[in-house]
């Protein structure tokens, strides 16, 4: 497998090869909503925003917008160069997150009981929560949402949710990064040059084990320097594309990746693309704490 670092972040050469673009999947992403981004837009299939009540696709942050594209982009304004990871997989938008990214619990459940309603029939395969709570939060508040997330995972759709970005100390993985059940994607150590703004080692990622002595993150993806989806696209001097970093831009790498095997091999259950995905993964340096680094090439193989 050969990573290729672009502006938009990290694929796989192995997806496009083998045109596992995420055709017939349709993922969920539960953010700060999403612009009507030229790479993006026909391929939202609905959008709801249970922060304001908008009718219309928005996104007044670019959080949101700067996931979907690593996910889903397909590179339109840059002629292909810079598509996400899945380019063909449709979207299923909830905005739960305000302009500052925060949010109220009430509204990432309302987004996940909107999910379970229309499962079928968007035929939803994947949901990506790109969202984690801050450790201060209220314990209950925290199990509200621990639980609305593991039922999605009960109801076969695979959750792929961040670790967060208060690491990288024991313990430190954000709800719903904790549970057993879903997976947890986080952000391998990272050495950068020093003309970097940032300290040269990179090392943000939360980690378990958890209260429960899980052992989290499951599986690691660049996250670090990630260029996709600009929200403010279309406005005076704004370019097309925007840098982020990250384990939320880390988490829809493996969303997409998934998407694509889900394009390929389409009657895998939840349980069986999280065996596949654990199966496929190689340890390297920095990702000691799960299953290792994200490897497209054999997650894809038969």
């Amino acid at each position: 497998m050969k990573w290729v670092k672009q502006s938009v972040g990290y694929w796989c050469e192995d997806t496009r090869k083998r045109k596992c673009t995420g055709k017939g999947v349709c993922t969920a992403i539960l953010d700060t909503g999403i612009a009507r981004h030229p790479d993006l837009r026909e391929r939202i299939v609905e959008f709801r925003d249970f922060t304001g009540g908008s009718s219309v696709c928005r996104d007044d942050s670019g959080h949101g917008t700067h996931v979907a594209g690593i996910l889903a982009g397909n590179g339109r304004v840059s002629g292909g160069i810079y598509a996400g990871m899945a380019p063909d997989t449709s979207l299923l938008i909830g905005k739960v997150l305000d302009r500052e990214g925060n949010g109220k619990v009430e509204n990432v459940l309302r987004g996940i009981g909107w999910i379970l309603e229309n499962q079928v029939r968007f035929r939803v395969r994947i949901v990506n929560i790109s969202v984690g709570t801050q450790p201060e939060l209220d314990w209950n508040q925290k199990q509200l949402f621990l639980e609305a997330v593991e039922e999605m995972w009960d109801h076969g759709i695979v959750v792929v949710v961040s670790a967060g970005n208060y690491g990288p100390g024991e313990g430190t993985v954000a709800v719903p990064g904790n549970s057993r059940k879903v997976i947890t994607v986080g952000v391998p150590d990272t050495e950068m040059g020093s003309a970097s703004r940032r300290k040269n080692n990179v090392n943000y990622s939360g980690r378990g084990p958890t209260g429960a002595c899980v052992v989290k993150p499951d599986v690691f993806a660049p996250g670090t320097g990630i260029i996709s989806c600009n929200a403010a696209y279309g406005r005076p001097g704004e370019h097309p594309y925007i840098m982020k970093t990250g384990t939320s831009m880390a988490t829809p790498v493996v969303s997409g990746a998934i998407a694509c095997l889900l394009s390929k091999y389409p009657d895998m259950t939840n349980v069986e693309v999280k065996l596949k995905l654990r199966e496929s993964c190689v340890k390297t340096p920095g990702t000691d704490a799960g299953w290792g680094l994200l490897n497209v090439e054999r997650l894809l193989e038969a």
